[in-house]
């Protein structure tokens, strides 16, 4: 039930100062003017309070009235958000194109869960039981991919009065009610959740499983774990936003949430445009079927691109809750620090570096410490991975946001604009970038691939340094003067850049590639060196191994081989002696 509690007395921008607050508590929200434009209040000072307003303030003016509710803003969680799309304040966009055509209308109210739509009701407790917060109720099948688990809001404990047998239920009606100490509570399929509030978990995990992205450059150089966070910082045009869509497509985690904070309207089209046309290598289905996105574009009114990455949190926490792996992206935390820094401009404070406020690395670390792998409060294991791109103005990588975000996360995969000039894609550079899962995750691609993963890992990284110390002198005096060995290394990178790292977006079998297919293909790679050097030191020349047959077939084996058992079982072969018996084929001793 709303109330009347204050007027407008000043508005700056999509701030309102607030005056006869009456009662209004920091993080409520609050329905500004006469169509009710939702907001939340960001600031107490005095009898005054200052609201951030998450839609166009125009004609807005001081005397209107101000409505509460007493809540803080929140997000409605239950079956219904996969497949969907919402802007920054849980708003349904298909809902309201549908009803007000192809612009929000100001004060646009609809609930971001269809209340029309019968979901089909497993319970999975009887009356009597006692439940705590996280236990599941029962079960609805959401997508063909994903079972939601209707599960007792956090916050509440009792025992089971009435559940509904199985049927076909809407969100709204009635599917349990819970006896507690403070009386009845009905529970519906759907509960609210504060979206600034971390949901609660038993226990923090140990991470110890990659995510698989099927990028090459990723999962081999610089793994992330399941329950990792990672920043993927790059200038204008080195591929942040394409790098993220590769992974929202291709990551093995059970549900993406992906949010598109102040990114131009035609990248976010581009994806809304895609995503429902691509089906998922793992299950075969529509990858729509395990995705959330939040689509808060760089024209929509800034208040809300802050609250997006909360929204976005908050959903994966949701699925979380369930038992699941979901990985959030996150486009881009620039422009979501970029609102910060403007709010706090219009609230008067105190700036510092570039004008940023200076809870700026507070709210970073709140967001980032969000992900991890936990044990659920019903027992169950799930975790959140955050991929958030950050794009630095001329791709400084020393201004605060970038600075900051270093401190709270584990994984760095700097994006090279000289790659991405060259074409180079994915263009993250494998001299700046780094990932300190390594040692956490290792066990899993030697225990899963092959015992020898870490070994040809550590080999082709001390390849990629030392062809990295080398390119100075060859930069100086050209790669003719340098020893043989040395020119091996140079081949060798040449090889593995081209071969290896580069991975063709587009490309129907080198888009994506499975564990066990770049694990191969390394091998394959790291053999041609060993052997080559062998050869080298019984007189073989540097361009008889460029010309030799199975040089080419490495640089082509990305495209040659596909993810079926038998292309896999010739690669296989191939690393195994193919490039061994192809390169004894150049001499006869």
């Amino acid at each position: 039930m709303e109330n009347k509690s204050g007027k407008i007395s000043k508005v700056v921008g999509p701030v309102a100062e607030i005056e006869e607050i009456g009662g209004l508590k920091m993080l409520d929200m609050v329905e500004v003017g006469n169509d009710h434009l939702i907001g939340e209040v960001m600031h107490l000072k005095g009898d005054k309070a200052f609201v951030q307003i998450y839609e166009d303030t125009t004609s807005v003016k001081a005397g209107d009235p101000v409505f509460t509710q007493g809540i803080p803003l929140d997000a409605e969680l239950g079956p219904g958000l996969l497949g969907n799309i919402f802007d920054g304040i849980q708003r349904p966009l298909e809902a309201i194109k549908a009803k007000e055509g192809s612009f929000i209308q100001r004060g646009a109210h609809i609930k971001a869960l269809d209340r029309s739509r019968k979901w089909h009701f497993t319970p999975m407790v009887k009356e009597g039981d006692q439940l705590s917060g996280g236990q599941p109720l029962g079960i609805v099948q959401e997508t063909q991919l994903i079972k939601h688990t209707i599960m007792v809001p956090p916050n509440l404990k009792g025992s089971v009065k009435s559940i509904i047998p199985e049927g076909d239920y809407t969100v709204e009606e009635r599917v349990a009610v819970i006896l507690t100490g403070q009386g009845e509570k009905e529970l519906q399929m759907f509960h609210r959740w504060p979206i600034r509030v971390v949901r609660p978990v038993s226990e923090k995990e140990t991470l110890s499983e990659p995510l698989i992205t099927g990028q090459r450059v990723i999962d081999t150089l610089f793994p992330v774990a399941k329950g990792g966070a990672v920043a993927v910082p790059g200038g204008f045009g080195t591929g942040k936003t394409v790098t993220q869509h590769q992974l929202a497509k291709w990551s093995d985690a059970d549900i993406v949430v992906y949010v598109g904070c102040g990114e131009r309207g035609n990248e976010m089209t581009d994806v809304l445009m895609t995503f429902p046309k691509l089906i998922d290598p793992r299950t075969g289905r529509p990858i729509m079927e395990r995705t959330i996105f939040i689509a808060n574009t760089s024209n929509m009114p800034v208040a809300a691109r802050e609250a997006s990455i909360y929204t976005g949190i908050t959903m994966a926490e949701y699925y979380r809750d369930m038992g699941y792996n979901v990985a959030l992206m996150a486009d881009s935390t620039s422009r979501w620090a970029e609102a910060l820094r403007e709010l706090s401009g219009r609230l008067e404070e105190m700036p510092l570096e570039e004008g940023f406020p200076a809870y700026l690395p507070t709210r970073l670390a709140e967001f980032y410490e969000r992900a991890g792998k936990v044990k659920t409060l019903a027992g169950k294991d799930g975790s959140i991975s955050i991929i958030a791109s950050v794009s630095p103005p001329g791709g400084d990588f020393s201004e605060p946001v970038t600075s900051h975000t270093k401190r709270f996360v584990r994984c760095f995969w700097a994006l090279d604009r000289d790659l991405a000039y060259s074409r180079h894609y994915p263009a993250i550079s494998w001299s700046d970038s780094y990932s300190e899962y390594l040692d956490q995750i290792k066990h899993w691609w030697e225990e899963n691939i092959s015992p020898e993963w870490t070994t040809y890992r550590l080999a082709i990284m001390e390849i990629l340094q030392q062809e990295q110390r080398l390119q100075q002198v060859v930069k100086l005096v050209g790669a003719d003067v340098l020893p043989v060995a040395q020119r091996l290394i140079l081949e060798t990178s040449y090889i593995f850049k081209n071969g290896f790292l580069q991975q063709v977006a587009y490309d129907e079998i080198d888009t994506y590639t499975s564990p066990k297919k770049q694990f191969l293909m390394l091998k394959a790679i790291i053999k041609f060196y060993q052997k080559g050097g062998e050869l080298i030191k019984k007189g073989l020349g540097i361009s008889e191994l460029r010309k030799a047959p199975v040089f080419q077939e490495l640089l082509r084996m990305k495209f040659a081989f596909t993810e079926s058992k038998e292309d896999i079982a010739k690669l296989e072969a191939f690393a195994d002696k193919g490039v061994e018996e192809s390169l004894d084929k150049l001499v006869n001793f």
